[in-house]
């Protein structure tokens, strides 16, 4: 049996309920909100629980659960048999995250008080928290506010501190990075609020694009990256994850009991299609690599007007290819554009000035592979109809070719 299936039906109230009744907790309602699946089939999926404690207060809560490799020491490990084979489930609550120590500090607002107090933040009242992302066992994002001050703080793995620091101290000296105000070595970095708005938010509100920055002003942000980042470890190419793009949309497709055989036959032969398009080139001339962010979308880009105020998630920073920082970008904005006329525009134009530096074939075949390994988010959000906005991802990774 796929564990997917099981973690997404009705009977995974029955794992995570096992591993979290000791506790003197009910499981009362249980919704899968994010699922994230490996190309090895190993799975991770985040709940939204309502849970009722002995004295009969009820809450709200993260869950997680996950198989095979996505297990971090340390999870409550439910094992069992699931369609004829043995099978091992962790499960954990998110501020228990076994691999995030530092969710300890950060969601406690009297402990994170203590550490930004301690690195000469003033701090006002007792901090207000909200959680901004979390990705199980990777990292979390809360937003601090105190009344008169905004911070974000990054709990990251204790052992990605150091990387995270350095790629920081590297870039916020010359780009407008957020430098890092305080940390933890249990793993959190504080940073402060950048000023202006997410470029995926303005694209999304209907904004004209005329007044957001140039792609001229795209390309001086990625020429300004510091040549110091060839000293960190290099990411792995688009094109080298198109194949696991494709595994992973095979994998989901087979999980939902909703779709046919025939129709989940259909998607995963539309993928292949496209990785074997997109890595037709037997050898496509690899460029030197060069100093790259490694995630370039409109979720990582901050502009007020023209200009360019924040460019976030610094993580991945390394050397990589020019061509892929141009294709991501191109990607995500060419799958915001399904739904938003202005991303469209603005896609058109980021594109017109790339094919001037990038071999045009080669952009556009892996931006098909960047939209490709986008086309499982709408199965990792749980939309009921999921199928129909991955089948229309997938046109639009044959469209690129």
């Amino acid at each position: 049996g796929n564990p997917l299936t099981l973690l997404l039906s009705p009977e995974a109230e029955g794992v995570l309920g096992a591993a979290i009744g000791d506790h003197g907790v009910r499981l009362e309602d249980l919704r899968p909100a994010d699922t994230r699946v490996r190309p090895s089939g190993a799975v991770r999926v985040r709940y939204v629980a309502e849970v009722r404690r002995s004295d009969g207060s009820r809450s709200r809560e993260a869950l997680v659960a996950a198989t095979g490799e996505n297990i971090p020491a340390g999870a409550t490990v439910v094992a069992g048999e699931y369609g004829g084979q043995p099978l091992e489930v962790g499960v954990w609550r998110w501020q228990q995250d076994p691999a995030l120590p530092a969710l300890q500090i950060a969601g406690d607002p009297t402990r994170l008080a203590e550490l930004l107090s301690a690195h000469g933040l003033p701090i006002g009242a007792a901090p207000e928290i909200a959680v901004r992302a979390y990705r199980p066992t990777q990292r979390a994002v809360l937003e601090v506010r105190d009344g008169d001050n905004r911070w974000f703080v990054k709990v990251v793995r204790p052992a990605e501190l150091a990387n995270l620091r350095i790629r920081h101290d590297l870039l916020s000296a010359r780009l407008p990075v957020p430098p890092v105000l305080a940390h933890a070595s249990e793993g959190i970095v504080v940073l402060p609020e950048a000023s202006g708005a997410l470029l995926r938010d303005q694209l999304s509100s209907g904004s004209d694009t005329a007044a957001l920055p140039a792609p001229g002003e795209l390309e001086k942000l990625l020429d300004a990256l510091p040549d110091d980042l060839m000293q960190l470890r290099s990411n792995r190419s688009i094109l080298d994850r198109a194949h696991d793009s494709a595994e992973v949309l095979r994998i989901c497709a087979a999980s939902d009991p909703a779709l046919s055989p025939t129709q989940a036959a259909e998607l995963t032969g539309e993928a292949t299609r496209v990785v074997d398009a997109a890595l037709s080139v037997s050898q496509e001339l690899s460029e030197p690599p060069v100093p790259v962010h490694g995630d370039f979308y409109h979720g990582q880009l901050l502009a007020d007007g023209s200009r360019i105020t924040g460019l976030l998630d610094v993580d991945t920073a390394g050397p990589g290819e020019r061509a892929d920082e141009w294709a991501t970008l191109i990607g995500y904005l060419s799958v915001l554009g399904l739904s938003h006329a202005p991303a469209r525009g603005y896609c058109d134009a980021v594109f017109a000035h790339a094919e001037h530096r990038i071999e045009p074939g080669a952009l556009r075949r892996r931006t098909a592979a960047v939209v490709l390994g986008l086309a499982t988010a709408p199965f990792r959000a749980r939309l009921d109809d999921w199928s129909k906005h991955t089948a229309s991802r997938l046109a639009l990774a044959r469209n690129w070719l």
